[in-house]
Parts: C-alpha cells; sequence; structure tokens
C-alpha cells in the first residue's frame, strides 16, 4: 500500500512539474506578443521529452535576441548553472493583410486593394504585412492574385523622387536657410537617401521629404 502510494505521488508529482514548465513556458511566449493587437491567439506545445527539462521548478527563460518567435523555436532554460534546451513549437493565429483583388504590377496600392484576414500567422512566408500602413501607398512590383497575402518583396514604397528631375534642395544649420535647385541623380522615396547636383556642378547628398524637396541638415 505505502508503494502505491508512492508511486501516486510521483506520478502527480512529474504531472504537476510537466503542468507547471508548460504554462511557464506558454506566459513566457505569450509576452512576447504583449500590445500586439494583430495577434489574437498563441499556443504552445513542447517538443522536449521531459527527462531533458530543467530540474527546477521555475527554470529562468530566455530567447536569443534574434530568435524566432513562432513555428518550431528553442527556448533556453536555465536553473542556476546548468542551462537546458527545450523545443516548442508556437502556433499563432492573427491578422494578416491580403490582396483584396487583383494587382498589377505597378500599380500603386489604396485602401481598396487590401483587407484583412486572420489565420495562423507561423505557417505564412517570413514578413507578410500585418500592418495597413505598410501597403497603402506601395507600388506593386509584381502582379498579385486576389487572396494573397502581401509582403514587403511585392512592394516598394512610391517614389517621391525621381532621378533626372530637377529638385529644390534647402540646406538648414545653426540660425540660417540655404535653398537652391539641381537634379536628382536616383529614385528616392520619403526619408530615402537622395544625391544631387547643383547648378554650379557640385554633388551634395540629403534626405527626399514627403514634398519631393531634399533637406540637408549642416
Amino acid at each position: 500500500m505505502k508503494r502505491i502510494l508512492l508511486l501516486v505521488g510521483l506520478l502527480l508529482s512529474m504531472n504537476a512539474h510537466a503542468d507547471g514548465l508548460a504554462k511557464q513556458v506558454e506566459s513566457f511566449i505569450q509576452a512576447q506578443y504583449a500590445g500586439n493587437s494583430n495577434v489574437t491567439e498563441v499556443k504552445v506545445l513542447l517538443r522536449t521529452p521531459e527527462s531533458r527539462w530543467p530540474p527546477c521548478e521555475l527554470p529562468q527563460l530566455s530567447l536569443s535576441q534574434n530568435a524566432r518567435r513562432w513555428g518550431n523555436i528553442t527556448i533556453s532554460a536555465r536553473c542556476g548553472q546548468e542551462r537546458r534546451l527545450i523545443q516548442a513549437q508556437v502556433q499563432v493565429e492573427g491578422r494578416y493583410l491580403v490582396a483584396a483583388r487583383g494587382i498589377s504590377a505597378g500599380s500603386k496600392l489604396t485602401a481598396d486593394d487590401i483587407k484583412l484576414k486572420t489565420g495562423r500567422l507561423d505557417t505564412l512566408p517570413a514578413r507578410t504585412l500585418t500592418d495597413n500602413a505598410k501597403a497603402i501607398g506601395a507600388v506593386s512590383l509584381r502582379n498579385i492574385s486576389p487572396g494573397q497575402p502581401l509582403n514587403p518583396v511585392m512592394l516598394r514604397r512610391a517614389w517621391v523622387i525621381k532621378a533626372g528631375q530637377q529638385v529644390q534642395v534647402m540646406a538648414q544649420g545653426n540660425g540660417f536657410n540655404i535653398s537652391g535647385v539641381g537634379k536628382a541623380m536616383n529614385n528616392a522615396a520619403a526619408e530615402d537617401s537622395a544625391r544631387v547636383r547643383m547648378a554650379s556642378g557640385q554633388i551634395v547628398s540629403g534626405i527626399a521629404n514627403d514634398d519631393g524637396t531634399i533637406r540637408i541638415t549642416l
């Protein structure tokens, strides 16, 4: 009878350890998405056998800085000087952008061209867009089919300056402003670097503004 009670106690202890680690890992991963309004649900499935779990009840969990936050991931679990690696699968449900209709290459996207869809984010191509602001106003680099998830490699920001056009250059310094006109030497979207050949032949570099002017801070 005593052996049975000891065995039952051991099994309960093991189950409590398993439940405790699973909940700790799940809470740790869910914290990675705190404040992300596009994520609606996060599920974590432990893959590492129990025999390789950390020996303490409250291991210190961490992820490397550049580690993925979903799919098959590796979590560091440290108990004092001992470190174990926990393999887990993270399933993330959330909203992402897809084409609301067919989009031709070279088209500038509007709000009517995109829509939000809900699904498994961890099964989508890397860097699938979730923010409308990163799609509206961008130019399609290829034909995009209806319902296709949107990705930065499909789009580029619209040029505010095109190579060869006349642009106004404004230089600002401590207590002075100087402006002049030159010819743009490269295409540039807002906040991109732009090179300009001035009328004197001098080449200057600055930052493209939304209105197509170039600003130089001295």
